[in-house]
């Protein structure tokens, strides 16, 4: 740690930045290794678990410009995948305050980042991180009585305050409804049964595909904990929505997608991307598939207007928000070009 400190005080002073103009040191360092690097977060991948049939847990080792998160939030991961530079947003599970990071990543069928990283992921993987984001955290002072509700790959922050309640010693009380849809699916499951916690499991889904008990309701959330002092709920919009109903102030997150409006005259206009000359008929799809489609390479991250990743100016026209079918006006503006759909004529600096 020492040696570490001494050499990023080294790289960080004057002198060594003025000898290596223009470009930095860092355009130097990373030659020798991916994370030798000031202003840039990275990662390296120092172990993989494949604990699910559909869950990777990479422990990640950050560079020194990755400046920590609170227990709840989560980071924007790119990763390099058949020459495209990808980003996605995930949540650490461990504790914060650690030194490391753990990420449990959900492989979807279609998930280009999620596939490469349960199949391909090893030791020695360089990752580029963003800054922790995000205002689904514990707050201050700590509730007496919480209640955590998790749906799918929504277990990840809750464990995270679930470790980092432990970590300082937490007193209070803490239940925990989780869902997934089988129990050979649901990661964490013997962790959470070895804290000192109330845990409810509901599985959706048993072998022949039917429903079982583990839809949310009154009886489950009379079952774990009556009076909550405080509600914490992460996973699909249809549980989050149903956990707020019934427990009014809830904080949540969701990182599922919710399901895009269908455009409404949208179709036909012309679309271009300023920056690159190129321009294509609008097909109504977001901008960034139509991007895509037409040979560009944006960064994007959680592709469902969250991270704000995809950010980019439009210059001239109006698009709709395909999220809430809101239509922008037509003076330049910022727009996430993933939840953004062309409303006739568009241009965008891209």
């Amino acid at each position: 740690m020492f040696t570490q400190m001494l050499v990023q005080r080294v790289l960080g002073s004057p002198l060594v930045d003025l000898l290596t103009g223009p470009h930095g040191v860092d355009r130097y360092t990373e030659l020798l290794r991916p994370t030798w690097t000031l202003a840039e977060a990275r990662a390296t991948v120092l172990d993989v678990r494949r604990d699910t049939a559909s869950d990777v847990t990479l422990m990640l080792q950050p560079n020194a410009a990755f400046a920590g998160f609170k227990a709840g939030q989560y980071v924007t991961v790119s990763v390099e995948v058949d020459g495209r530079r990808h980003t996605r947003c995930y949540s650490p599970a461990n504790a914060e305050g650690s030194a490391l990071l753990e990420l449990t990543i959900r492989r979807h069928d279609r998930g280009r980042v999620s596939g490469y990283l349960y199949d391909r992921a090893a030791p020695g993987l360089v990752l580029g991180l963003s800054a922790a984001q995000g205002a689904f955290v514990l707050p201050t002072p700590r509730p007496r009585r919480i209640l955590f509700v998790a749906g799918g790959s929504g277990i990840t922050p809750i464990m995270s305050m679930l470790r980092t309640l432990r970590a300082e010693g937490f007193t209070g009380q803490a239940a925990v409804l989780r869902y997934a849809p089988s129990a050979v699916e649901a990661a964490y499951r013997h962790e959470l049964q070895g804290l000192n916690v109330t845990v409810l499991h509901g599985f959706t889904r048993d072998a022949r595909g039917t429903d079982v008990v583990g839809r949310f309701g009154p009886a489950h959330l009379a079952s774990a904990m009556a009076d909550p002092d405080a509600v914490f709920v992460c996973g699909p919009p249809g549980l989050v929505e149903a956990v707020g109903e019934l427990c009014p102030g809830t904080r949540s997150e969701s990182f599922v997608p919710p399901a895009a409006l269908a455009p409404t005259d949208t179709a036909g206009g012309r679309l271009r991307f300023t920056d690159s000359a190129v321009e294509v008929t609008d097909d109504g799809r977001s901008l960034l598939d139509q991007a895509e489609a037409a040979g560009l390479a944006p960064q994007s991250g959680c592709r469902m207007g969250i991270c704000h990743t995809c950010t980019r100016r439009k210059t001239r026209g109006a698009v709709r928000d395909l999220t809430t079918g809101a239509v922008s006006g037509t003076e330049a503006e910022d727009v996430q070009i993933c939840v953004s759909a062309p409303v006739g004529d568009v241009e965008v600096a891209l």
